[in-house]
């Protein structure tokens, strides 16, 4: 079961070095029985090409570190090719 608070702090943590880079993140949703983080990168974020890297790479690692249970974090606010209008 993954605290939800406690990925809310860490979230608070990591904001000021994401608010450098001129974007943002902002918590989503907890899935506690499956690990699941959902977050919304914003500003900067959206357009910058290395937001996947800064999403798996920083945010996913540093959460999965600091709270138990944490298996995914996915951005909800990313276009998928599902959502790609024709």
């Amino acid at each position: 079961m993954v605290d939800s608070d406690k990925v809310s702090e860490v979230i608070e943590v990591i904001r000021p070095a994401i608010q450098a880079d001129a974007g943002d993140i902002f918590l989503r949703g907890v899935d506690s029985e499956t690990g699941v983080v959902s977050v919304e990168l914003v500003g900067a974020c959206v357009s910058c090409p290395a937001s996947t890297v800064t999403l798996k790479a920083g945010i996913e690692r540093i959460l999965k570190d600091r709270v138990p249970g944490v298996t995914e974090v996915v951005d909800v606010g990313a276009p998928t090719e599902s959502a790609v209008s024709l």
